[in-house]
């Protein structure tokens, strides 16, 4: 059952973080839930060590979904970087 709500909670924050970034119209579903469970990752290396915080998206909880967002648009940043030169 915790993969399931993992790929639900990804999916939201990566749409989430999609649409801060500006890149909504360039991502599909699946990489909403790629890019928010790579970004709960990157988030959770940056809130644990700097914030003494830790959020699991495989337990759905507010602090997970904002951790997973946080780090979905880290990514998303880093991807533009690259892939631009310019973060949007």
């Amino acid at each position: 059952m915790g993969w399931i709500i993992a790929l639900i909670v990804g999916g939201i924050a990566g749409w989430l973080a999609s649409i801060v970034m500006n890149r909504n119209a360039s991502m599909g579903i699946f990489w909403n839930i790629v890019v928010g469970c790579i970004g709960s990752v990157i988030g959770n290396a940056l809130a644990g060590p700097l914030l003494g915080v830790r959020g699991s998206v495989q337990q759905f909880s507010l602090v997970g979904l904002l951790i997973a967002f946080v780090g979905a648009v880290v990514l998303l940043a880093i991807v533009n970087l690259v892939q631009r030169n310019t973060v949007r």
